[in-house]
């Protein structure tokens, strides 16, 4: 059974930082693209940032968040994480993690190619 699980979610103050982690079981881990995703209150889920299957691999962070956010995993734990830093009232979303397929498409990450989803977590930024 897939199961994706995310944690770390908060309320913290502009300018803090959060670190959100994401365990994964029940599928090849390390054989898939990872991604995080958001959705703000009336807004459509978007992809924050996306990592390639290899750990230190490939990865693509939105322009909204680029310089702030940094995607990593550990393949030996199947496990991903977000490291936020510099946070923004307007990252005040549900953060969920994502797994896609075997091949990362380039760009921002899409909703539609990823096919498994954790519950998602808060992270509320107020100013």
């Amino acid at each position: 059974q897939v199961h994706l699980a995310e944690s770390g979610g908060d309320s913290v103050q502009a300018g803090g930082s959060l670190r959100l982690s994401c365990v994964a079981s029940g599928f090849s881990f390390n054989r898939r693209c990872m991604a995080w995703f958001r959705q703000a209150p009336g807004k459509e889920r978007e992809g924050v940032a996306r990592i390639y299957t290899a750990a230190g691999g490939g990865t693509f962070a939105a322009d909204s968040v680029k310089g702030r956010f940094t995607i990593s995993r550990d393949n030996a734990k199947n496990t991903i994480s977000l490291q936020m830093n510099n946070l923004k009232p307007e990252d005040t979303a549900m953060y969920y993690c994502a797994a896609g397929g075997t091949y990362c498409a380039s760009g921002p990450p899409r909703r539609a190619d990823y096919d498994y989803w954790g519950q998602g977590v808060q992270v509320t930024v107020s100013s």
